[in-house]
């Protein structure tokens, strides 16, 4: 009987909340302040990402801006960066020039001698015209290389490989104007972001908070430039390595030498990609070798792997020390959400947000420690009044 009392008295208990126009009018105000920021965000979505690659992409060469500043007695920093811009676009487009014609070259090349590699595969096999007799078909084999001959030479018809090539750029040039308008915000962060930042702390002042703010923006700063500056040393080295091994490997198989430099500038580029950038980069160039010879292909993946190693244990940390001091999970993360998010460019920027992140962290860390030791000496300096005013009292 207890119990049905109580649920009645509980059900007959009701609550009247007034709330009065203004609130009810704010409180929907700030619902749709929030969800029309969601949609304008998502609008400029774009933008954002364009002024987020222009911003990294200033922090990664400020450090080359800032060496080449130390040879001109000029203050003026325009020279400097015009430099660092004419040495960057000047390797993507020698990159370009050298590696793309080479790799056309190459498939080129595979896709004629395929019908040969095969018919030299098969020669004896004689199962394979078995199998066309039980499908009704008379050689077999024979009509199999002549379908592949024939699709090889249609591949490697001038007129349709140009007009691919004229596809393919006609869909890069796009993104052109995207990429330029990258350049230009660049270079405008890197000329008047310094004296932006300099009136911009020219209104605060210089005490304890804003040299903290000053503190950690120097260090989110000097975090990306470190990464990508160990990242481009790296990469040089696992380029002049591949260069000096397909060299080898061109006098052991009787290989183009002149395919070491592209090679080399494959493997070093696709190295700046972290975790697994460098064994796509190995494993393309043992794909363009193995369409040559097979045997030089599968050796340099043998090397691939070998100096993957040796990289790993021996050249990135004495180049890049404890580098952005993440542990693997947390740069395997940072890697995956990057690919998702913004594809091969999240992937490139997704190691030192991570990095950014961690002194983000450090700094509140730091901040919760100094209040802890502040608020242990107030109460260590008030138990040690009260003991004195107890053996005064005494």
């Amino acid at each position: 009987m207890l119990f049905p009392r109580c649920y009645n008295t509980l059900m007959s208990t009701t609550t009247k909340v007034q709330i009065d126009t203004k609130t009810f009018i704010r409180f929907w105000l700030v619902i749709i302040g929030f969800v029309a920021a969601g949609y304008l965000l998502a609008k400029a979505s774009a933008g954002l990402l364009i002024i987020g690659c222009a911003l990294f992409f200033a922090l990664a060469i400020k450090p080359l801006v800032n060496r080449l500043a130390n040879f001109f007695p000029s203050k003026s920093r325009n020279l400097p960066i015009a430099i660092a811009y004419f040495i960057v676009v000047g390797f993507i487009c020698c990159f370009i020039a050298i590696v793309v014609p080479t790799v056309i070259a190459e498939t080129a090349k595979f896709a004629s001698n395929l019908p040969n590699i095969i018919d030299g595969a098969t020669n004896g096999l004689t199962f394979i015209d078995d199998l066309g007799e039980s499908l009704h078909i008379d050689n077999f084999r024979e009509q199999a290389i002549k379908a592949v001959g024939d699709f090889c030479q249609t591949f490697v018809n001038l007129d349709n490989f140009s007009s691919t090539i004229t596809d393919s750029i006609t869909a890069v040039g796009s993104g052109v104007a995207t990429i330029i308008l990258t350049l230009v915000l660049a270079f405008f962060m890197l000329t008047e972001g310094p004296q932006i930042f300099k009136e911009f702390w020219a209104n605060y002042p210089n005490n304890g908070p804003t040299k903290k703010a000053k503190r950690v923006i120097a260090r989110l700063s000097q975090t990306i430039s470190t990464y990508v500056s160990s990242a481009i040393t790296v990469a040089l080295i696992n380029a002049g390595a591949t260069i000096i091994a397909i060299f080898i490997l061109s006098l052991i198989f009787k290989l183009n030498p002149g395919l070491a430099l592209p090679f080399g500038l494959i493997t070093g580029v696709f190295s700046l990609i972290p975790m697994f950038g460098s064994f796509i980069g190995g494993a393309i160039v043992a794909l363009l070798l193995g369409f040559s010879q097979i045997g030089a292909g599968v050796t340099f993946l043998i090397y691939t792997i070998v100096y993957l190693q040796i990289e790993s244990n021996v050249i990135s940390p004495k180049i890049q020390g404890k580098g952005m001091n993440l542990p693997a999970l947390a740069v395997l993360s940072a890697v995956t959400i990057g690919v998702y998010t913004f594809g091969l460019i999240g992937a490139i920027v997704s190691i030192p947000i991570a990095g950014c992140i961690r002194v983000l962290v450090e700094e509140y860390s730091s901040d919760i420690k100094d209040d802890g030791k502040l608020n242990g000496s107030d109460i260590e300096v008030d138990t040690r009044k009260s003991e004195a005013k107890l053996i005064a009292k005494s």
